[in-house]
């Protein structure tokens, strides 16, 4: 039996996620294992699973514990081996089967954990199956004799690869101008599928840090950090390459950096992705996060498209993406979903539109996303509060008589050239601040005000 303290620590709103060794363990993970199989059947899904590890020292002993507590219960397991989580997410697509990625996604070394998903790579998070399987980790199986059900491994690298250029009929290794490519891997998943990838293209690839290890010997494979990006912007800029792609451990999200070595505002390239995918489908709805910039509706309407706003996290676009039938969505985190992958998230799929789109101009890439870059951002900035209620008042009482209020997922106060976004942590003593204003100036003065209100 687990705690209750215990399973709250590591079941988190979308995956589950701790400490190798002394959170995360073979016996957990077999018990999750068993938990998930007896969800499945409750759920009427396939008795059969997909499992994919990253390169994580203890992924594949703990894929292996979760396979064996899942098939003690009569489902059927399929291991993919190594694999990025979006190659997880087309395993499960293409095979319409529930699935399990082994990663701890940027978290460093001493991580792991579970991503997973029903059938045709639909999420489970908190609202959507995790409280339930909480729930059965700790209920004793039946004693009832069942079928064992059986193991198998299969490989899919090539099937993942063929699949994301199938979405690109225009792009061949002829296609295009050459451009020259810089790939930081982060000694992430990237290292495994980005060489797979860029060989079918028009490149020159430029890798960095493709050795897959887990313990993450260069930095820590979590590109929205600043400190994360050196590196790669230093290349690209000694190398007078085209562009630069970061990916994170489990290589989901995918950050671009121009040919100057600027980091490329993650909503520049939703937008980018939004108009190519409107001038396919005319009409057709967008999905957007609200810290996302307001350069994005905007664009989607002068194209003919309908914009929807949505809360931040995977789990909310996703359930909209099936809700509104929208074909594509974008989050200022770095991560992409798509009608045409299962409404499912992918770096590389992103990391493509920006290739194809590239090869396609003359133009650099700086100057092929200046008409989407339309504001000044802050960047979003955590700051530990001890009583997060209190804090999101001071800002309310302040800016409630001049600001539109939103409360879709925290504060959103909106004035006539600004607005910001206030949202706590799901998981720590943090409040998150984004701001956009038209330009800089505006941009420090009500991020210096909404800071010094919300410390206190």
């Amino acid at each position: 039996m687990f705690t209750e303290e215990f399973l709250n620590s590591i079941i988190k709103a979308y995956d589950i996620r701790g400490l190798v060794g002394t959170q995360v363990t073979p016996e957990f993970a077999r018990a999750v294992g068993s938990a998930f199989a007896r969800f499945l059947i409750e759920e009427n899904e396939p008795h059969h699973i997909v499992i994919g590890e990253d390169m994580r020292p203890s992924s594949s002993e703990l894929a292996q514990a979760f396979a064996d507590g899942a098939v003690a219960h009569g489902v059927n397991v399929t291991r993919i081996g190594l694999a990025s989580t979006d190659m997880l997410y087309f395993a499960s697509g293409k095979l319409n089967l529930p699935g399990v990625m082994f990663t701890a996604s940027h978290n460093p070394a001493a991580y792991n954990g579970m991503k997973l998903c029903k059938s045709e790579a639909r999420p489970i998070g908190k609202e959507s199956g995790l409280l339930r399987i909480k729930e059965l980790i700790n209920i004793p199986a039946s004693n009832e004799q069942t079928k064992v059900g059986t193991q198998e491994r299969v490989e899919l690298l090539e099937s993942y690869v063929e699949f994301l250029l199938s979405l690109f009929p225009e792009t061949s290794p002829t296609s295009g101008r050459q451009l020259k490519v810089v790939i930081d891997a982060g000694n992430g998943m990237g290292g495994y599928t980005a060489p797979a990838v860029m060989a079918k293209l028009n490149v020159e690839l430029i890798p960095m840090y493709f050795e897959l290890d887990g313990n993450f010997p260069n930095h820590e494979a979590n590109p929205i950090e600043a400190k994360n990006l050196v590196d790669l912007q230093a290349k690209v800029r000694e190398t007078g390459a085209d562009i630069g792609l970061a990916f994170d451990g489990d290589a989901d999200r995918c950050f671009l950096v121009d040919e100057k070595g600027e980091l490329v505002n993650p909503s520049a390239l939703t937008a980018l992705i939004a108009v190519r995918e409107l001038a396919r489908k005319p009409g057709s709805t967008i999905i957007y996060n609200l810290i996302s910039s307001r350069a994005v509706p905007e664009i989607v309407a002068e194209h003919g498209g309908t914009s929807l706003r949505s809360r931040v996290g995977h789990s909310y676009i996703k359930a909209m993406m099936a809700q509104s039938g929208a074909i594509f969505g974008g989050e200022h985190s770095g991560h992409f979903y798509f009608a045409d992958f299962w409404k499912a998230d992918s770096g590389m799929l992103a990391a493509l539109f920006a290739l194809t789109e590239l090869a396609a101009h003359q133009l650099p890439l700086s100057e092929m996303l200046a008409p989407f870059n339309r504001y000044v951002a802050s960047g979003e900035i955590n700051t530990e509060v001890n009583d997060v209620p209190a804090a999101i008042g001071r800002v309310l009482t302040h800016f409630t008589r001049t600001h539109a209020v939103d409360e879709l997922d925290g504060i959103t106060l909106t004035g006539p050239t600004h607005w910001f976004n206030v949202r706590p942590s799901n998981t720590e003593p943090l409040l998150r601040l984004n701001v956009e204003a038209a330009n800089q100036i505006e941009m420090e003065q009500v991020r210096d005000q909404v800071l010094a209100l919300i410390k206190g």
